[in-house]
């Protein structure tokens, strides 16, 4: 073999290597950014549950001693993540706010009462819960009725049902589709190889002899493509930090880490795995096989 014909052949392995490399790292960013995504769509769930809540209004004859009373056994209790006492005044002045009019003045009295609102939990924003809650509160002697939308509520958590189906449906296709790629990168990478796996096995090298260097090589290619992805991933972050602060908070340093590594443990199996088959295949095809 010239030293023309060597250089091109080194060459042509450390393209080969360094696509094989690119190909992962591209396939491990998607996995990554998909669990990312599907990290912050949990959050984004959680906060729109606790916007749903519930209204409860208070009897003419409440003392607000006895009300503020029971905001702070509200404020104590599991499903509530927080809660706002509205005097009747406030109350009144909140809807001539929002009719553009003083009907204080108009009716001569005003006919509202005291009401607390309060947010609930992520956990507890469902109707079997609400109705559960409202028949524990409606108890108090204080408290004239609890009022919330049944509807709304159950259209949220039905969306949320279907939204997550979605992604878990989106991120079973992803992984095939990664492992189907990963594995063919690796293949191709083994197949310019075929002929001196062959080689070596005909020379008398055992199977696990010729299958650890290409086993080391594809687990240090999984690494590489790791964290290539990762750095990738890191810059999205970044940039999803500077403009979505409210969604991405980068504080939360275990979550992230706990991707990071389940996109390092992908990357080394996925490569094992695809290099083993791989290798496998080409130590018992026929020499003859070779060349087709």
């Amino acid at each position: 073999m010239s030293k023309q014909e060597e250089k091109y052949n080194k060459r042509r392995l450390k393209s080969s290597y360094i696509t094989t490399v690119v190909s992962i790292s591209l396939v491990l960013f998607m996995l990554g950014l998909l669990g990312l995504i599907i990290m912050h769509a949990q959050k984004i769930s959680n906060q729109v549950k606790e916007n749903i809540g519930f209204s409860i209004f208070m009897k003419e004859s409440a003392k607000e001693a006895d009300i503020i009373r029971f905001q702070k056994l509200l404020d104590a209790s599991t499903f509530s993540k927080s809660t706002e006492y509205i005097t009747k005044e406030k109350a009144a002045q909140n809807v001539s706010k929002n009719l553009g009019e003083d009907f204080v003045s108009f009716l001569g009295n005003n006919p509202l009462t005291a009401q607390i609102d309060v947010r609930l939990n992520a956990n507890y924003a469902n109707n079997d819960s609400l109705a559960y809650i409202e028949k524990q509160i409606v108890k108090n002697d204080i408290v004239k009725e609890v009022y919330y939308q049944k509807s709304l509520v159950q259209m949220v958590n039905e969306n949320i049902r279907k939204i997550s189906l979605v992604f878990l449906s989106f991120s079973f296709l992803l992984l095939i589709i990664a492992i189907a790629l990963i594995n063919n990168t690796i293949r191709l990478s083994v197949y310019s190889n075929r002929f001196l796996i062959k080689t070596m096995q005909l020379v008398g090298a055992t199977q696990h002899f010729i299958r650890k260097p290409f086993i080391f090589k594809g687990i240090i290619s999984g690494i590489y493509g790791a964290l290539i992805a990762i750095a990738l991933l890191s810059g999205v972050l970044y940039t999803a930090q500077q403009n979505l602060p409210d969604l991405v908070n980068l504080q939360e340093i275990d979550l992230y880490l706990i991707v990071f590594g389940i996109v390092i443990i992908l990357g080394i199996f996925f490569s094992w795995i695809s290099t083993f088959l791989a290798v496998r295949k080409y130590l018992n095809i026929k020499t003859d096989s070779l060349y087709y």
